[in-house]
């Protein structure tokens, strides 16, 4: 078995683990939710190349055999260094606009992420990729993070700012929306009550999930039914608000699985 580190800037990778436990629950998990510095969307880029680099050494140093930097702000800005600084296999995550390109019907896009995604050069490079007859309309979500790191994203206020970020994208008739952040697959509820269930939602944590468990082949039992990995919880500001707020965001049962949580401290 191996020991898996899942980091992100807050709850937002908890969508990666929640897939990761359904894919794979024979792993122990380290998830690091550097929630006293969230949201990293709105940072420089100088500032989240480092401090992603900094927590990604720290699970290295914690025994990690693999790491997904599961958020996509990181990964557009810091994924290239830590690849070079860890020997150890590092997933990312990036908005699903090349399946959300084949997938559309009318070929409008909608793309919802943070500033510093849809400005990165990860993400235009990927965009300049695609075909040129679908029309992408790109959304930066500002404020949709910390409300939902709040544990408000069911709430009247939310879906208020979610309603005035989608606007655009369904003024302009898109018909398939790119969850470009990890948190925002914890807003499928709100966005079915605004959009219905007309329009194609776009979450990429299935994919990396799978990438990860091609990277750990010779590691994944072959018969794991019924072994359940342990899960330690490492948080920056609060880690007893970590847990409860995976325990109410995510569908996997995490009473199967040994949990422990606690405080980050200071990075060595």
């Amino acid at each position: 078995m191996a020991l898996i580190g899942v980091f992100d800037s807050g709850v937002g990778g908890l969508s990666i683990l929640d897939e990761a436990l359904h894919q794979l629950p024979e792993h122990d998990y380290i998830y690091l939710a550097d929630s006293a510095n969230a949201p990293y969307g709105e940072k420089s880029s100088t500032w989240i190349a480092a401090r992603s680099l900094a927590l990604c050494q720290h699970l290295a140093q914690e025994g990690c055999d693999a790491i997904v930097v599961a958020c996509n702000t990181a990964t557009a800005e810091a994924i290239k260094d830590i690849r070079l600084q860890l020997e150890i296999p590092i997933i990312g995550v990036e908005p699903g606009i090349k399946p959300a390109a084949m997938q559309s019907q009318n070929g409008i896009v909608g793309v919802l992420a943070t500033e510093a995604t849809l400005h990165s050069d990860k993400f235009n490079a990927l965009l300049a990729t695609l075909p040129e007859n679908c029309q992408f309309i790109k959304q930066a979500g500002a404020g949709l993070v910390p409300l939902i790191e709040a544990g408000k994203a069911d709430s009247e206020e939310t879906l208020e700012l979610l309603a005035k970020h989608l606007e655009p994208i369904q003024d302009a008739g898109a018909d398939t929306l790119v969850l470009g952040c990890t948190h925002y697959p914890f807003l499928r509820k709100a966005i079915r009550k605004l959009l219905g269930d007309s329009i194609t939602l776009i979450d990429t944590s299935e994919a990396v999930v799978r990438q990860l468990k091609h990277q750990l082949e010779d590691r994944t039992a072959q018969n794991s039914e019924g072994i359940c990995g342990s899960i330690l919880f490492i948080s920056s500001k609060d880690e007893d608000t970590l847990l409860r707020m995976a325990q109410e965001l995510m569908s996997s049962d995490l009473s199967v699985h040994t949990v422990l949580a606690k405080h980050l401290g200071e990075l060595q």
